[in-house]
């Protein structure tokens, strides 16, 4: 700081005049004025009467008095820079332990990268002996603030400015790191909570199929006396519940379908069977809707047929067509009720279709109506590709004997069964199905 002066004030009793030379005093009194450094190095010495020497001593008491309070308000400039210097530092050293153990690269403030402040302690917790080079490093700096003004632009007041401005930058990267890592954390939470409801779904839908099986098991629908001793209910009018046979039909020129049917659905039972082909969704369909009577479909062709089921009781039913002249014949529980012709007549029946139980196909295998759904119960539902003979008819019917399809047989895997609560169970005995049981 004592840089800023222009010199030092010397008494030539110290080291000039004529006292300091050996000189005999001439009663006379010397005092050194106060030259620049870049003077004559010599002593010049203004010689005064002692008559004028109060008001020097005046002057040198003003100056001295000057330089101290010049001292003293430097001392406090650098003792509230320092309080401000250490309250940055700290809080940079808490946003600094706050960044995953990042550290400043050499852009930052600290030795490996001189800065504006000289050797600034990156802990504010240093030691004393720390904080005293810290100090003096300061001072040092400040002493010469009027040069470096001119060449670095920055001066005493400028420093926390600067500070504050890194420090404010360093926050403002903190918060962009933050802002990052949420957003990271809402997408992989985000993804979790995907991954969470597929899996959920799927536990769902195998515990399901899992209960659909064990009601099965419990209620017999695997373990039959014979395979085709099983029964398949459809308890309700949707339009999911159904079966559907795995196998399909060979190109037909006459057929025979036969079933054993329980009833009491009002009005009309619905749709027991339907065969639907590509081009053509009803190419056989035997349906009961509304108040109509039940009607026999072929190739989209229709005729009633003079059957009545719907009292809830079993019933055994077969129909037999050929396409010589669309022949048809109806029987209800052995005995013939009914003959027609002209139905599709000379219409082979297309092969490669689709047989579904209890429902009636606007497209092959698909696209349900409710309403034409089939309410209550079948069993063995077979299908040859010839006219099936009175007698034989009567045999099934009174439960004498049992002839399974040539083309479709009742068997309990060539049946699938489709929606929760249709079932195949076991058919105990014949008289269940008996029209008196």
């Amino acid at each position: 700081m004592f840089s800023i002066l222009y010199g030092f004030l010397c008494f030539c009793l110290l080291g000039c005049g004529p006292l300091a030379s050996g000189q005999p005093d001439d009663g006379k009194r010397y005092i050194c004025r106060a030259i620049p450094l870049s003077g004559d190095a010599s002593c010049p010495v203004t010689l005064l009467p002692e008559l004028n020497a109060g008001s020097q001593e005046e002057e040198l008491r003003n100056t001295v008095m000057q330089l101290r309070e010049t001292i003293l308000q430097q001392k406090e400039n650098i003792s509230k820079q320092q309080g401000t210097i250490n309250e940055l530092t700290t809080k940079l050293s808490l946003c600094a332990s706050a960044t995953d153990d990042k550290k400043y690269d050499k852009g930052s403030w600290g030795k490996e990268k001189q800065n504006t402040m000289g050797d600034v302690p990156r802990d504010p917790n240093d030691s004393i002996d720390s904080l005293g080079k810290t100090m003096q490093g300061l001072k040092d700096r400040l002493e010469n603030l009027e040069q470096q003004q001119t060449r670095a632009n920055i001066s005493g007041a400028a420093f926390p400015t600067e500070l504050r401005n890194l420090l404010q930058r360093r926050l403002g990267e903190l918060e962009k790191q933050l802002l990052k890592k949420v957003s990271n954390l809402e997408e992989e939470k985000t993804m979790l909570s995907n991954a969470t409801a597929a899996y959920r779904l799927k536990t769902e839908s195998t515990l399901n199929a899992l209960v659909e099986r064990i009601s099965e098991l419990e209620k017999g629908g695997g373990d039959f006396k014979s395979p085709e001793q099983f029964k398949l209910s459809l308890p309700q009018r949707t339009n999911y519940l159904y079966g559907r046979f795995t196998k399909t039909l060979p190109e037909m020129y006459a057929f025979t379908l036969c079933m054993w049917i329980k009833s009491s659905a009002s009005p009309g039972i619905g749709t027991p069977f339907s065969y639907g082909v590509p081009g053509q969704a009803n190419e056989i369909v035997l349906i009961e809707w509304g108040n109509n009577p039940i009607e026999l479909l072929i190739n989209d062709k229709v005729a009633q047929l003079p059957l009545e089921v719907r009292d809830g009781r079993w019933h055994h039913i077969c129909i037999s067509w050929t396409t010589r002249d669309g022949q048809w014949e109806a029987y209800q529980d052995g005995e013939k009720l009914g003959t027609g012709d002209s139905l599709a007549a000379w219409h082979p029946i297309k092969p490669g279709g689709v047989i579904i139980l209890g429902q009636e196909q606007d497209v092959m295998g698909g696209r349900f109506d409710a309403g034409q759904a089939f309410v209550g119960e079948l069993s063995q539902v077979n299908i040859w590709d010839r006219i099936l003979k009175p007698v034989e008819v009567q045999s099934m019917a009174n439960c004498s004997s049992y002839i399974p399809g040539n083309v479709i047989s009742w068997l309990a895997s060539n049946v699938e069964v489709f929606g929760r609560g249709a079932f195949k169970r076991p058919l105990e005995m014949c008289q269940e199905r008996l029209p008196n049981a």
